[in-house]
């Protein structure tokens, strides 16, 4: 015990004596007793904060942690900014959970709070798909949503996933203003819960209807012309929440022919098939791979547990591979405006994703935007800019899509569904999806993307990041592999020159011309520093699409390693 600072043992013992739950007082008590400073001022040195997706951490005892004294505090404290915003408002506040171990106990955790606030609630009963959550807070005018998930993360986090009173997701200073309300919150012990038995009229199931309603709404922004097909599609939730939701989906739009992956298809919060629930990882879709092998299917589609990304694989040659995030951005980018009704439409993309949308777009007389990372970003630029224009399509390259108004986050139910109307429409033209994709090459040159993530956990890391990202912006490259780097913007700076949706930001971004560009920026979720590239060229009919992409994928990440040395990591 000498070993712990007497600071870091004082709060940790603080710490202790307010946690309600006896498991993570345990947890801290013992780290305290085997004198493990180093474990304790990981889990203590500041709290988690609100960042591109509200709270996410593993889920442990401390401050720094996801734990229920963490869920307790951040409800009360949004309880009270929704008390002080709109004191008298009888607008209930919608909450919804993955299936993730813990997800249940911190919904209820969150119920007690608010209910216990006079905050009505409407909740969820079972693990729901995240777009389902933020279209009930629409549908049921709510004040705020909550989602309890950790998305893609791995098995060991959780996380606390705010909506506002429009349906998107909370931006500053709305984050701050709550963040500033739950460090002025009681310590959880001393916060009020109401258990279910004292809840009286405060708290109602969201109702059963909620999905169909969905269906239906999904229905009025489909693409025109759209029809069913005798695909087969392999799909996999990965574990997550949407193996009925999606499934039912794609039979309710005649899509019958449903493959899913048997050992990833119920929830579970042990992920035991996959270390990192993510179908961008490699090996995520080895099941589902060999099933579509198996079975001769014609495409696999695959979301994240908590049902809010899509990932789509095609045969392509001798075997399978996975179409990037930003193939299928501007794919169904492409396919909305194409059979889109509406006028004045709009298609919005996050910065760190393809540029190819704007020259899409600009083919379809459309207007196009770019905005700061993050679904949040990307739906309250379209709100701000509702009386100009009309929402079609939005995307960002992590596999996350928005169509219509009905969910004002991505949604991989959606995405799902609409991949597999273009899929189809493909097949009754008498091509393939790639076929599709090369077309739009010849249109707008062949764009491709590769990204690098550079790790650095913990406190030391977080400081070394931060370090890597002023370097940069004091002394940008020149040139980066031979291509010289005409323009940079750093987003730190001039955010008053800019609409709110490109406020201030730690991103760089470095103009390669017409080549393309480069970005570079810390990882809103995650302890890592993130490099994008994308390049582009005008398509070479000499090769096949497949090889050019190789070759001008191999180049781009030789400038994305260029950069990485450039950052002193």
């Amino acid at each position: 015990m000498s070993s712990v600072p007497d600071d870091l043992r004082r709060r940790t013992e603080e710490w202790i004596a307010a946690d309600p739950q006896k498991k993570t007082r345990r947890e801290l008590t013992d780290l305290l007793e085997a004198g493990d400073a180093g474990e304790l001022a990981e889990r203590m040195d500041g709290s988690l904060e609100f960042g591109t997706a509200g709270l996410r951490g593993r889920v442990e005892a401390g401050s720094n942690r996801m734990n229920r004294a963490v869920v307790i505090r951040t409800t009360r404290g949004l309880a009270e900014y929704l008390l002080e915003r709109q004191p008298d408002s009888d607008k209930p506040v919608v909450i919804g959970r993955d299936a993730r171990l813990s997800s249940k106990r911190f919904q209820k955790d969150a119920i007690g709070v608010l209910t216990a606030a006079g905050i009505l609630v409407r909740f969820f009963r079972d693990p729901v798909p995240t777009p389902l959550v933020a279209y009930a807070a629409r549908q049921l005018g709510a004040r705020a949503a909550i989602v309890i998930t950790a998305s893609h993360n791995p098995p060991y986090d959780n996380g606390y996933k705010v909506y506002d009173t429009n349906g998107a997701q909370i931006i500053p200073p709305t984050d701050k203003d709550i963040a500033a309300k739950i460090d002025e919150a009681a310590d959880a012990k001393d916060v009020p819960r109401l258990s279910k038995k004292y809840r009286g009229g405060m708290s109602y199931p969201v109702p059963d209807y909620m999905f169909e309603r969905y269906l239906e709404d999904l229905a009025a922004v489909r693409p025109a012309g759209a029809t069913g097909s005798d695909l087969k599609i392999v799909f996999t939730p990965m574990h997550g929440v949407g193996g009925s939701f999606v499934t039912d989906g794609l039979h309710y739009f005649g899509h019958p022919n449903v493959l899913p992956v048997v050992e990833q298809y119920e929830p579970d919060g042990h992920f035991p098939t996959v270390d990192f629930p993510n179908p961008e990882e490699p090996g995520a879709l080895d099941l589902a791979t060999a099933l579509a092998q198996r079975e001769g299917a014609d495409i696999i589609l695959a979301n994240d547990p908590d049902t809010d990304r899509l990932a789509v694989s095609l045969p392509r040659g001798e075997g399978w591979q996975m179409l990037t995030g930003n193939q299928i951005g501007v794919l169904l980018g492409d396919y909305s405006l194409e059979t889109a009704e509406v006028d004045r439409p709009i298609v919005l993309n996050s910065i760190v994703s393809s540029p190819m949308l704007e020259s899409v777009a600009q083919a379809h007389g459309a207007r196009f935007v770019q905005t700061l990372t993050g679904f949040k970003w990307i739906w309250n630029a379209a709100l701000d800019l509702a009386d100009e224009a009309t929402f079609v399509f939005g995307y960002e390259e992590a596999l996350g899509y928005s169509f219509g108004p009905a969910v004002r986050d991505k949604d991989g139910i959606s995405a799902a569904i609409i991949f597999a109307d273009l899929a189809a429409a493909c097949s009754n033209r008498g091509e393939t999806v790639w076929d599709y994709l090369a077309r739009l090459y010849d249109q707008h040159g062949l764009w491709v993307s590769t990204q690098k993530s550079i790790v650095r956990p913990g406190s030391e890391g977080a400081a070394q990041i931060a370090a890597a990202m002023e370097r940069i912006g004091a002394a940008p490259p020149k040139e980066l592999a031979g291509i010289e780097v005409a323009d940079v913007t750093d987003y730190r700076v001039g955010a008053e020159r800019r609409p709110r949706y490109l406020a201030a930001t730690p991103l760089v971004a470095l103009d390669l011309g017409s080549r393309g560009r480069a970005l570079v920026r810390p990882s809103g979720t995650e302890p890592k520093i993130k490099i994008y590239v994308d390049l582009v060229a005008e398509r070479d009919r000499e090769v096949s699409p497949a090889e050019q992409e190789q070759a001008l994928t191999a180049e781009a990440n030789v400038v994305a390693e260029a950069l990485a040395a450039q950052l002193g990591l």
